[in-house]
């Protein structure tokens, strides 16, 4: 049975094994553990972060909480490897395991160094100038902001259980908020041995970090009116959570990241065998074979002049007949399952509804070739290439969240622009284009449906860090079905997690408070 860490300790719930859920392992089928909250005290963990970890982490200075940031830092990147290989039981690849780990050690690196070169060596932050607020020179105001004594409730989804909480801690911590981490159950087992590995290290203030496992819905009635609900999942849930009595009662602060049929747009100049071209094919399948296709950033709709539609089909799926899927610790695997049986059935209804209005392609959702495993017990998925009708309805609104995307024909750039807009709200897209007027015309009639535009070029091939990789520096979240929420985005994301209060008052006041 998965423990949780409450109250600074290790707990164990109370479910019998038959009544908790199980999780396999996605390449062979076997039990990993057993995911349980029966028995949780709940009220006293949301207590515990709020009387001992937010006064400890608001006592600090801003370089004092970067310095707890690096310290998490190195004590994951001297265990990594445990991280690596318990990744490989949920389907990923060394690679796709590096992405997870590696890329929440570098935001929690990052985020350090933005906060030593940034902000004041105070716990709070003094913004601007002061405004004059009357006739007179002693009547001034500034904004203040300061740690809200509340939480951060992270809820988050499967796909990265290194990565997210990570990446959220990091923003947290420095707004000296302590972090409750609900991890999706599939992967429960990965943030279970995150937290593990950081409770070891005795990096942090008793409070700051605490982990449950199993169902966290009770707990959202015991949110207040200065935490953080923090979430990253499906629209549905996003929903279900941004209307629950207590949040929309007591106010609370609500990051939804959701999921989103994210695009990308080759433009009419860039035609077939120029580098161009290749790179627009290697970002359609690197985003459809890393960690199998299941992040929230993957391409899902490929949009591509008319006259090049076979052309660009062809590359594809030229390109894809050499992913080789299989067990992630085999020799040339390229592309291991999907995290479970359930998410593999989730992916072949999604795209066989897509398909009604085209053809597959590529691949067949129901069956694959494997190496070194068993079709039958693993969650095994071929990569899964789809030509559909651009007006259909299901190809802007049905998300596969597995190694799937689908090509879409348009006839002109008015007809790529509402092609794009009919997916509601994205959080990154795509546009790959030598012709400046093309790009920054359609950058211009499409931005607010996106949060994150990716403009691919013959000057940045070369230094891409790709569609689907958000950056600590950058917005990550997106407008409409993507969430509407907001994470990372430099220091502006750490600030939008404390509380900002204009105050008013003499010069000799202000001058006290660091104004």
């Amino acid at each position: 049975m998965l423990q949780s860490h409450l109250q600074d300790t290790w707990v164990t719930p109370t479910a019998a094994d038959g009544s908790a859920t199980e999780v396999r392992d996605a390449v062979t089928g076997d039990l990993v553990c057993r995911v349980s909250s029966d028995g949780l005290d709940l009220a006293g963990a949301f207590g515990h972060a709020r009387r001992i970890g937010g006064p400890a982490l608001g006592a600090l200075t801003f370089p004092q909480r970067a310095g707890l940031l690096e310290a998490v830092a190195d004590a994951v990147r001297a265990r990594r490897e445990e991280l690596y290989a318990l990744s490989a039981r949920a389907g990923a690849t060394l690679n796709d395991a590096r992405y997870d780990v590696d890329g929440g050690i570098r935001v929690l690196r990052d985020y350090a160094a933005r906060a030593r070169a940034g902000l004041p060596d105070a716990p709070h932050l003094v913004e601007g100038p002061a405004e004059r607020l009357a006739r007179g020179e002693d009547f001034l105001g500034v904004h203040l902001v300061t740690p809200s004594p509340g939480l951060m409730l992270q809820v988050n989804a499967f796909n990265f259980p290194v990565w997210a909480p990570l990446e959220k801690l990091a923003q947290a911590v420095l707004a000296g908020l302590p972090s409750v981490v609900k991890p999706a159950t599939p992967t429960a087992y990965l943030t279970e041995h995150l937290v593990r590995i950081v409770t070891e290290a005795g990096v942090l203030p008793p409070g700051t970090l605490q982990l449950v496992v199993g169902s966290v819905r009770p707990a959202l009635a015991l949110l207040g009116e200065q935490d953080v609900l923090s979430f990253t999942g499906s629209a549905a849930t996003a929903e279900t959570l941004r209307t629950h009595p207590t949040v929309v009662a007591r106010s609370v602060r609500f990051n939804a990241e959701a999921d989103s049929v994210n695009a990308i747009v080759l433009a009419p100049d860039v035609t077939p065998g120029t580098p161009l071209f290749e790179g627009f094919v290697r970002e359609v399948v690197t985003e459809m074979t890393v960690k199998a296709g299941q992040k929230c950033t993957a391409i899902r709709r490929v949009l591509v002049p008319r006259e090049q539609e076979a052309a660009a089909l062809d590359a594809i799926a030229a390109e894809l007949a050499g992913v080789t899927v299989g067990d992630p610790a085999a020799e040339g695997v390229r592309m291991g399952p999907v995290v479970s049986l359930a998410q593999r059935e989730d992916v072949r209804r999604a795209v066989r509804r897509i398909a009604a209005s085209g053809r597959f392609v590529h691949g067949d959702p129901a069956k694959v070739r494997v190496v070194d495993a068993d079709p039958g017990r693993g969650a095994f998925l071929d990569t899964l290439l789809v030509s559909a009708d651009p007006e259909a309805a299901a190809p802007h609104e049905v998300e596969p969240f597995g190694p799937a995307a689908t090509v879409l024909a348009y006839r002109d750039t008015a007809h790529a622009a509402d092609l794009l807009a009919r997916g509601r709200g994205s959080l990154a897209a795509s546009l790959v284009s030598d012709d400046v007027p093309w790009t920054t015309g359609l950058v211009a009639r499409t931005a607010a449906w996106h949060g994150r535009l990716h403009l691919l070029d013959s000057v940045t091939l070369g230094q891409t860090t790709g569609h689907g990789s958000p950056l600590p520096a950058l917005r990550h979240g997106g407008p409409g079905r993507a969430g509407g929420g907001s994470e990372m985005a430099g220091l502006r994301g750490v600030l939008d997690l404390m509380q900002r209060t204009a105050v008013q008052g003499s010069r000799r006041t202000l001058d006290a408070l660091g104004a």
